[in-house]
């Protein structure tokens, strides 16, 4: 196996045990941290509101880390990632070593970005007015647009909260792009592609259609998308949001569609952070069919768009729910109902607990 990769460039390295990869991206190791650590209180770094703007780097006029000074943007911004843990540089490629299938190991390339939602550190999708709300949603549709033609996969995610790693409280998002399909990404195309091959419709449209006929799961419904905690969700108050027809990117929305969406997902943030009056930290993103030259050798209606949300939070603002122990060896459980989870987010208020007190 060649080791010049790891002295040039991000990469992947393989685990044959699992049949997954992983990215090694050494680099990151140095990135700025403003979120929790070990020493902190969960409570105020992790789910308090609180302005953050002063010397925030996200923040107009912000000093960033790599010396570079963020402008004085008015709405959304979108910029490189300072700390990319997908880069496009012209390296040394680390071609896989077929001689040993226990060490293998491929360069990876691609792009990251930073997509800053609002100027304000205080405005989280959840306090925007639906117009602001469209805002962010017609940038992620854009930068999927611009990307996908370059790149196999691109991953459009929000990490909101230091609870759940994020470095930065500024309401922002990131996308990496990237020349490779990624583990989970591919997992689901196998098993939407399976299911198509035998029933000649898309899995998450029928089971969108089941869902609604059942009501217990379904938290929000509009025209255009419906959220659901899923019959399967690992996370205690983990949603989807799915499209009601079936749509495969994100390029694909109708102008209606994308105002709807910002609307939903508008109601559903709101939701969340009354559940326990608090900033609900979340990891989400988009996945639908892959990209690039997937685009031209598979037309991908096997796929269905859609929202993934996962909350880390339990019982209280300051009790998250942790991964461990038999979870991360053997196989997660969940502590609630999925319809438990549902009806408690359902039954929240659209009216944030901010503008009440």
């Amino acid at each position: 196996m060649t080791e010049i990769v790891a002295k040039t460039n991000n990469y992947r390295r393989y685990n044959p045990l699992l049949d997954e990869w992983i990215i090694v991206a050494a680099n990151r190791v140095s990135r700025p941290w403003q979120g929790a650590s070990t020493n902190e209180s969960r409570e105020n770094s992790a789910t308090s509101f609180q302005s953050t703007t002063t010397l925030n780097p996200l923040a107009p006029g912000g000093l960033r880390t790599s010396g570079k000074t963020t402008p004085q943007y008015e709405s959304v911004y979108v910029f490189e990632n300072d700390f990319p843990s997908i880069t496009n540089h012209d390296v040394i490629d680390a071609p896989i070593d077929a001689e040993d299938e226990l060490f293998q190991q491929h360069t990876i390339r691609g792009e990251c970005r930073v997509i800053c939602y609002h100027p304000s550190s205080e405005k989280s999708i959840a306090l925007m007015d639906e117009k602001e709300a469209l805002t962010v949603v017609r940038l992620w549709v854009a930068q999927f647009i611009e990307l996908a033609p370059k790149w196999k996969w691109v991953q459009i995610f929000e990490n909101r909260g230091a609870a759940v790693g994020s470095s930065n409280s500024h309401p922002h998002g990131q996308i990496w792009a990237g020349d490779f399909l990624p583990n989970l990404p591919k997992r689901k195309d196998d098993n939407q592609r399976r299911y198509y091959a035998k029933y000649g419709r898309p899995m998450l449209l029928d089971y969108v259609e089941k869902e609604e006929k059942n009501g217990t799961r379904v938290v929000i419904v509009n025209h255009h998308w419906i959220v659901v905690v899923p019959f399967w969700a690992m996370w205690p108050y983990e949603t989807m949001i799915i499209p009601r027809r079936h749509v495969r990117r994100l390029s694909e929305l109708k102008e209606i569609e994308e105002i709807s969406l910002a609307q939903i997902i508008r109601r559903l943030m709101i939701k969340y952070d009354n559940i326990f009056k608090c900033a609900f930290p979340f990891g989400m993103g988009w996945l639908g069919a892959p990209t690039g030259p997937y685009q031209s050798s598979d037309n991908g209606d096997h796929w269905q768009l859609h929202l993934i949300i996962h909350p880390p939070l339990l019982r209280s603002a300051t009790v998250p729910k942790y991964m461990a122990g038999y979870e991360i060896l053997a196989e997660p459980q969940r502590d609630i109902t999925a319809e438990m989870a549902a009806e408690t987010i359902r039954n929240q208020s659209d009216e944030h607990c901010m503008t009440k007190m």
